[in-house]
C-alpha cells in the first residue's frame, strides 16, 4: 500500500456516492429547482455574464444554472454543463432542448479533473457544489486553469449550520435517528464562514475575492413536503436514505415534525436560509 492509497481512495468513494445520489434524484432535482430560481438568478447576476461569452458550470446537476447562463450569453456564446452524474446531465439536455434559449452542451466530468483546454472560458460557475468536493483546492485549481486570464469564478455555498434550517433541520433529524455513517462526507456547511471561503479561493490563485449574502426563502405546506424537498437536493444522502428500512423512515418523519416546529407560520412552514455567493478573478498577466 502506497502512502497515498487511503487519501486517494477516500475522494473516489465520496464521488461514487454523490454520483449515485444525484443520478437517483435527477428528475426530481430538476423539478424542485424552481424553488431556488432566485438563487440561480443571483449567482448568474454576480458573474456579470455578457452575450458571446463562454461559460462552464461545474457540478451542474440538471443544469438550472447552466440554462440561465445560456440565456445570458446567447447564440454567440457557449454554456457547458459539467457533472459526474449522467442522469442529471440527461435532464439538462432534455430541459435545454425545451428551452427558448440556446441549449447548453453537457459533459460528464469530475470537477477535480476537468477535460478542457487551459484558458477556454470567460466564466466558471458552481452553484451549491464546492462544499461537496472532497478536494475543493484541486477543483479550484482546475477552474483557474480553464479560465482565461482575467476570467471570473462565481460560486454559491451554504452558510453556517445555524443559518441554514433548510438543510440543518433534516441533518439533525438524521443524526438523532440513524447510526453514524460508515463514510463521513465533508460538511455541507464547511465554507459557511465568508472569511474562510474567500481565503480558500484566494489560496487557489484567484484575486479580488468578494463574498455576498443571499437569503433563500422556502415555504412548505407540511413536514412531508419539507422532507421531500430535502431529498430532492440531498445528493449522496438521498442514495443512502433510499435504502433505509420502513421503521427508520417512520422515525425520521416523526423527528421532522418536531424539528420543524420553530418555523411554523399559519398553516405551513417558512424558512430563511443563508447562502454565500463568492466571485473572484484569475489574474491577468501584467
Amino acid at each position: 500500500m502506497s502512502p497515498n492509497t487511503v487519501s486517494d481512495e477516500f475522494p473516489a468513494r465520496i464521488a461514487r456516492i454523490e454520483r449515485a445520489g444525484y443520478n437517483l434524484i435527477a428528475a426530481r432535482y430538476a423539478e424542485a429547482a424552481a424553488t431556488r430560481a432566485e438563487l440561480a438568478s443571483a449567482l448568474v447576476g454576480a458573474a456579470a455574464l455578457r452575450a458571446g461569452q463562454k461559460v462552464l458550470d461545474i457540478a451542474a446537476g440538471p443544469g438550472t444554472l447552466t440554462l440561465a447562463a445560456a440565456a445570458r450569453v446567447g447564440s454567440a456564446g457557449l454554456a457547458i454543463a459539467s457533472d459526474l452524474a449522467e442522469a442529471a446531465l440527461a435532464e439538462c439536455a432534455r430541459l435545454g432542448a425545451e428551452a427558448a434559449a440556446p441549449a447548453p452542451a453537457c459533459v460528464a466530468a469530475n470537477a477535480q479533473r476537468l477535460p478542457f483546454r487551459d484558458g477556454s472560458f470567460d466564466r466558471v460557475l458552481c452553484g451549491l457544489g464546492l462544499m461537496f468536493f472532497p478536494r475543493p483546492e484541486a477543483a479550484l485549481g482546475e477552474v483557474r486553469a480553464v479560465l482565461r486570464p482575467g476570467g471570473a469564478l462565481a460560486v454559491s455555498v451554504w452558510g453556517e449550520a445555524q443559518e441554514v434550517p433548510l438543510v440543518s433541520c433534516a441533518l439533525e433529524c438524521m443524526r438523532r435517528v440513524l447510526p453514524p455513517p460508515k463514510l463521513a462526507r465533508p460538511s455541507v456547511f464547511r465554507f459557511g464562514d465568508p472569511a474562510r471561503l474567500a481565503a480558500l479561493i484566494e489560496g487557489a490563485g484567484f484575486v479580488e475575492a468578494r463574498v455576498e449574502h443571499f437569503a433563500l426563502e422556502s415555504t412548505f405546506p407540511d413536514p412531508a413536503a419539507y422532507w421531500q424537498s430535502f431529498l430532492d437536493l440531498a445528493g449522496g444522502a438521498a442514495w443512502s436514505l433510499a435504502r433505509l428500512p420502513a421503521d427508520s423512515r417512520g422515525r425520521l418523519a416523526d423527528e421532522v415534525r418536531v424539528e420543524l416546529s420553530p418555523w411554523r407560520q399559519g398553516s405551513g412552514y417558512r424558512m430563511r436560509s443563508r447562502v454565500l455567493i463568492a466571485c473572484a478573478r484569475r489574474p491577468a498577466p501584467r
